[in-house]
């Protein structure tokens, strides 16, 4: 038997050998059509080189493109599992022609792989072409020997393909394989066309014309080629089996639920065996891809298709989460094809469990309300709306799941009175939002929130893609257009560009559409917490509400700030290990070349604080673990240990960030996050702290880098290392030991000086006043004026006066640039007699001040006008005969 891992293999390396670029796999959330909620055709991620608006490095390809067909127009979820081709995650081989090889080749390699390179018998097979397109007919039948009765012309859109009412366009043929006349149905154009007996395994598409408004214009100048396979039913052909779900890869799924929930996949159960099968496939998938369950957009679609594979394995009876144990067996058989994959198990696995955990009390709750609201309720009733909308809005229970639960008994919803309650409940939401103090501008923001919807960022994934423009706010309003030199703010449906919140600040990059719009992304904020709005600069042409941009992050801005985020999740939990449980963030901002990050704590940190703390984010960076991500309620992420962030507004879920291993069973940071992060805490590179200060009482700030910044930042500290180093005629290593003796030797110098200073100043009065002692009010008084001594060595020189004196006042009126400062001194014997305080003030107000202070044994002042000192000496003497008096 031929594996499905064999088929993907020898497809590719076959088209490899004929000059194919081997193209790996899209994510399944397209960048490159905003149309498209998930890519659905092997031909999607290549759609501007269709168009001719990207080029690459090859004219042929060929891929095995991850697909899947879940809402939207696109919708096969409700058919999965109850037919034998049905799936809504499912793996398109396709080939690829740009402008290079056309129909007669496209044919002859089909033909080739098909028949000679994996034998399979031509009789089995039937091709189709576009019955006004003699020139493939002719070619199937010069390359294959067909019958002209196994060459079908078919008149209808099935064998015609376009993109849309305007571009590329051309006839299909499609080869169909018979699985045998044991099997209902006719080949394709008979009346029993829709049995299944004929299955269509490969469409060929040939990009032959251009149309405008849904006619054909002309014929485009380089015509190319289209194919697309799907693995699954090709799979299923070549294993000799007729149902996709007997092939291998199913096989095994199937197998391992069989196990885990004792049961057989036969009669009603085969169903919910192959419901579970599908759609584990589709889960693990998306999540590897970026997306996370939700409530709106894509995660909504994924949460969708994760409940309705729960509730199979409920009705199979399992009693604990199932999803999750199933991870290993659908990573051993597509990991190898699909690293990301294996890379994303833990992930995966976490966040089944989680949604599993979640849903199986949801289904609980909602089963009993249900119970009690439908119990005497006849066949053919309906549950009225208002109560599914308390199901759903109150217990969390789909308005789907409520349909489904109920059909299965008879009844049915009433949808007009559950969408009436959904608006009343927005009603009295807006409301109450009028009435919060919010800025009046945000009125604006709430009327494009509730008209359009949130806007559903992609960037947790990537860095570009395509997006719809939704609304443009020019000066506070609402404008149609914006043109060349106007800056103007866009909503678009889906954008990559990050809004600032959570201490993180907003993207910035460039926008760009075929009709010749060029704009600069300046800024991207976060209006009401659910928009995402890109304050850009139009640098060429217009841009008009409707049109579809291509959208580019500065890819080395985001890659920066990313780092910086991580590293302060790193940062907390390192400061909270080495400092204590009472540290907790009092905000951050992080910005692409560093990061700030305040926390509480009632003291500075010690320089071997700062060292440690440093090591550990750094021995965290360097152990290079994967950060995970998870969607929980807040209280279920604090439950779990998860610490919320100082600013953030949380709604119904939050993702959590986990980042590093203490142990088997810990992380080292497990934070409540929205915003950006590093795929491996080693892309951090590396943490270097910069500072460290207080911002008021009880709470400290880090000023930190990362990556290039910190490097650039150490090499300048090197380079100046180095110039000092030179200065001093030494090595680096050498100069904080000639740093620390030339500092010894200027306080040496300085001392000198000063005692030098103080002697010239001392000797430098009157000479009567430098006699000595002199009776003023029948005391012994010493006052002395002196030129340049400093104010702050006043204190000591009175010391030493009064000691001269044994028993007096002692006075010294300094002048310095030509302030007035004055010292005066009382002996203790007459200390109550004399107040050294009401003396220093009567000095102070002859040099044009005020005050002074100190005790009465020695107090000090000053005053602006030092050409006063006599005049402030005389008043000391004139103070002193009063109290004698």
């Amino acid at each position: 038997m031929t594996s499905t891992n064999d088929i993907r293999r020898g497809f590719l390396d076959y088209f490899e050998k004929e000059g194919h670029a081997r193209v790996p796999s899209a994510p399944l959330v397209p960048h490159n059509d905003p149309t498209l909620m998930f890519v659905n055709a092997g031909m999607v991620p290549f759609k501007n080189v269709f168009t001719g608006l990207e080029t690459r490095p090859y004219v042929t390809a060929a891929s095995s493109q991850k697909c899947v067909r879940a809402g939207g127009k696109h919708n096969d979820l409700d058919n999965v599992g109850y037919t034998a081709r049905h799936h809504t995650f499912f793996e398109m081989l396709g080939n690829f022609s740009f402008g290079d090889y056309f129909k007669e080749q496209a044919i002859h390699h089909a033909w080739t792989l098909l028949t000679r390179d994996w034998e399979l018998p031509a009789d089995k097979l039937t091709v189709t072409v576009y019955h006004t397109d003699d020139e493939a007919f002719g070619l199937w039948q010069k390359i294959s020997g067909l019958p002209d009765s196994r060459i079908i012309r078919i008149p209808t859109k099935d064998n015609f393909w376009a993109m849309g009412d305007d571009g590329p366009c051309g006839p299909c043929s499609e080869i169909f394989y018979d699985h045998g006349d044991h099997i209902f149905g006719g080949p394709p154009g008979s009346p029993d066309e829709h049995g299944d007996r004929f299955v269509e395994i490969w469409n060929l598409v040939f990009m032959q014309f251009e149309q405008a408004a849904g006619e054909i214009v002309s014929e485009l100048p380089k015509k190319s080629i289209d194919t697309g396979m799907g693995l699954e039913r090709v799979a299923a052909v070549m294993q000799g089996v007729h149902d996709n779900y007997d092939t291998d890869t199913f096989k095994a799924l199937i197998a391992a639920s069989e196990e885990l929930t004792r049961t057989k996949a036969v009669g009603e159960q085969q169903a919910s065996h192959r419901v579970i099968a599908d759609h584990l496939r589709a889960s693990g998938f998306l999540v590897a891809d970026g997306v996370l369950p939700a409530n709106e957009g894509r995660g909504y679609v994924l949460r969708r298709i994760m409940r309705r594979a729960m509730r199979h394995a409920h009705l199979l009876g399992a009693k604990d989460p199932l999803m999750y144990r199933l991870v290993p067996e659908l990573v051993a058989e597509m990991g190898a094809a699909y690293p990301d994959l294996v890379r994303a198990q833990p992930l995966i696995e976490a966040t089944l469990l989680q949604e599993e955990t979640r849903f199986r009390q949801t289904l609980a709750n909602g089963l009993k309300l249900l119970d009690e609201a439908t119990g005497e309720m006849p066949e053919g009733g309906t549950l009225p709306g208002e109560t599914a909308f308390k199901l759903y809005d109150t217990y969390g229970f789909p308005y789907d799941l409520t349909e489904d639960a109920l059909r299965a008994r008879g009844l049915g919803v009433d949808r007009a009175g559950f969408d009436a309650a959904m608006a009343e409940q927005k009603a009295a939401a807006r409301a109450a939002w009028k009435g919060s103090g919010e800025k009046a501008s945000d009125e604006l923001w709430y009327d494009i929130a509730e008209e359009v919807g949130p806007t559903e960022f992609t960037g947790y994934s990537g860095h570009e893609g395509e997006g719809v423009v939704l609304a443009l706010v020019k000066e506070g309003t609402r404008v149609e257009e914006a043109k060349q030199g106007e800056t103007v703010t866009i909503i678009l449906n889906q954008t990559p560009f990050y809004g600032e919140s959570g201490g993180q600040v907003g993207d910035a990059g460039k926008l760009s559409s075929i009709i010749g719009f060029q704009g600069n992304v300046e800024d991207t904020l976060k209006p009401l917490g659910k928009l995402h709005a890109l304050k850009t600069r139009v640098i060429k042409g217009a841009v008009n509400v409707g049109d579809v941009l291509q959208q580019q992050v500065d890819v080395e801005r985001r890659a920066a700030t990313r780092a910086n985020h991580s590293a302060t999740h790193l940062l907390h939990a390192a400061l909270r290990n080495r400092l204590g449980g009472h540290v907790t963030q009092k905000g951050s901002l992080v910005a692409p070349d560093r990061f700030r990050f305040d926390f509480s704590h009632p003291k500075a940190l010690t320089p071997d604080e700062i060292a440690l703390i440093e090591a550990d984010v750094n021995a965290e960076i360097r152990a290079n673990e994967p950060v995970l991500t998870r969607l929980m309620t807040p209280d279920e992420a604090v439950n779990s240990g998860a610490l919320a962030l100082f600013g953030e507004k949380y709604g119904d879920e939050v993702r959590v960030l986990s980042m590093g291993r203490e142990d088997d069973s810990r992380y080292y940071s497990v934070e409540l996050c929205g915003g950006t992060h590093v795929a491996a805490t080693g892309d951090i590179a590396i943490f270097k702290i910069i500072s460290e200060s207080a911002v008021s009482s009880g709470v400290r700030r880090i000023e930190a880098l990362t990556g290039e910044g910190a490097r650039l930042w150490l090499n300048a500290r090197d380079e100046k290392l180095r110039e000092a180093a030179s200065a001093l005629k030494a090595s680096p290593d050498e100069v904080p030991a000639r740093v620390a003796a030339l500092v010894d030797n200027a306080r040496k110098l300085e001392r000198e000086l000063a005692d030098a200073k103080k002697a010239l100043a001392m000797g430098g009065g009157s000479k009567s006043e430098a006699a000595g002692p002199e009776q003023v009010g029948g005391r012994a008084f010493l006052g002395q004026v002196v030129d340049g001594l400093d104010p702050k060595g006043l204190r000591g020189e009175i010391d030493g006066l009064k000691q001269r004196l044994g028993s007096g006042v002692a006075v010294l009126v300094a002048v310095n640039e030509g302030r007035g400062s004055v010292a005066v001194g009382v002996t203790d014997d007459l200390v109550g007699h004399v107040s050294a305080v009401e003396l220093v003030k009567a000095a102070v107000e002859a040099m044009g001040g005020q005050g002074g202070g100190g005790r009465p044994d020695m107090a000090q002042g000053g005053g602006p006008d030092g050409s006063k000192a006599k005049e402030a000496l005389q008043a000391v003497r004139e103070a002193l005969e009063k109290v004698a008096a």
